[in-house]
């Protein structure tokens, strides 16, 4: 991959490409806690070295670099944190987390050329497992952070193999008794600010290179388990199967249909057939729905209508259905008051920054809760996310630096 953001970020942007990279597909693999993932934590820390940035990994796993003002040299009140994270989907795409990250350094880069030196901290951050490809739950570090899981559940959460997140933060070198809520650095961060690729193409049709987020839809994650009986695939008739398969096959069908006609999205990604034979009947069916909705009343009203289905054609073919909740994130309204003041510093510099929801999740949202937070989009051309044919343009990818260098001196400088 060839992609820049502009000469003064090429080496930056170039460092991190390889790392987690599937030579087959050309999408990432960046699984919390794991060998691809310590490779991006490492890099994490060379560049704020680099930098002469101080790091630090708090209680949580999540990675802090620090730009200090002149006058100080441990105080760290009324920080503005930029940030995303470095984790990925499976086969994920470059750009949606790393593109925050790399943004974050760059634009501190960018001022440093200029003179400027901040009038109070900067934090550059890398939360970990943002995405939930590993454990399950999108926004973990954040969600720790801010107390919006408990310590208790999340040392508990385990992997397809197994692991628990406990287990894998031991080997990691971190000590999951310490996870937990953190007030104290909270109350240290004036205003954090996410640098995201848009998750769809709506900046295009603006003819905008840079957004700025309004709200994200609630939205959450549901596990449904199906359990029926496994059989011979060419003996058993049909009368006598108990099939998990179908009412699996029928809640995928009623999330299409309930999506549509409340104006939602819902998508089962994730499916596991146990025992998974090709010639057999399965024994269970292990499958997740993915639901958002532009309010929680709708958002309420498809899930619904996806467990009803699920749960009457259970019934209908023998089969044991049961679901959990595994995440759930209530809608967010960025800060209004940050929101118009970012919008006004780039409009100072003749960048027309349109006002936009989202449909996505970020660490921003599950910060937003706790203290003021926005979030500034980069125009996705094709709107493809979550593959390895996302992508953003050389020159719009510098237009976001440059934004968030605005950005980061109309909060941090004066």
């Amino acid at each position: 991959m060839t992609s820049t953001f502009g000469s003064w970020t090429l080496p930056l942007w170039q460092s991190l490409l390889p790392l987690g990279r599937d030579a087959q597909t050309g999408g990432y693999q960046r699984f919390s806690y794991t060998q691809a993932e310590s490779e991006c934590r490492v890099w994490f820390r060379q560049v704020a070295a680099d930098r002469n940035l101080r790091t630090e990994c708090d209680k949580n796993g999540n990675l802090w670099a620090w730009w200090l003002p002149d006058n100080s040299k441990r105080e760290l009140a009324g920080a503005i944190v930029l940030g995303s994270h470095l984790d990925s989907v499976p086969d994920g795409g470059a750009f949606d987390g790393p593109l925050g990250v790399v943004s974050a350094f760059a634009a501190i880069d960018l001022l440093r050329e200029r003179g400027l030196v901040p009038a109070r901290p900067v934090g550059v951050a890398a939360f970990v497992e943002e995405e939930g490809s590993r454990f399950g739950v999108a926004c973990l570090g954040s969600r720790l952070l801010t107390g919006a899981m408990t310590a208790e559940t999340a040392r508990e959460l385990t992997d397809a193999d197994g692991v628990s997140l406990a287990r894998a933060m031991r080997r990691a070198g971190l000590d999951p008794a310490q996870i937990g809520p953190d007030p104290e650095r909270l109350a240290r961060i004036a205003a954090y600010v996410e640098l995201h690729i848009e998750q769809g193409s709506a900046l295009a049709g603006m003819g905008a290179a840079v957004g700025v987020a309004e709200s994200i839809w609630p939205h959450g994650r549901w596990r449904l388990e199906f359990t029926g009986r496994a059989d011979h695939a060419g003996t058993t008739t049909l009368a006598d199967r108990r099939d998990p398969m179908l009412p699996y096959a029928a809640s995928v069908l009623a999330a299409r249909t309930a999506a549509a006609e409340v104006g939602g999205l819902a998508t089962f990604g994730k499916v596991v057939a146990v025992p998974g034979a090709a010639n057999a009947i399965c024994s269970a069916v292990h499958a997740w729905l993915d639901a958002r909705a532009p309010d929680e009343a709708r958002l309420g009203d498809l899930v619904e209508r996806v467990l009803a289905a699920a749960q009457d054609s259970a019934t209908g073919h023998g089969v044991t259905m049961s679901q959990r909740r595994d995440s759930f994130s209530q809608l967010v309204d960025f800060d209004l008051d940050l929101r118009d003041r970012l919008v006004r510093a780039l409009a100072a510099r003749k960048i027309v920054a349109p006002v936009l929801p989202t449909g996505a999740g970020h660490d921003a949202g599950v910060l937003a809760a706790r203290l003021p937070a926005a979030m500034l989009f980069v125009r996705n051309p094709t709107g493809v996310s979550h593959s390895p044919a996302e992508h953003a343009e050389p020159a719009d990818c510098a237009a976001g630096v440059a934004a968030l260098a605005i950005v980061l001196e109309e909060l941090a400088c004066r």
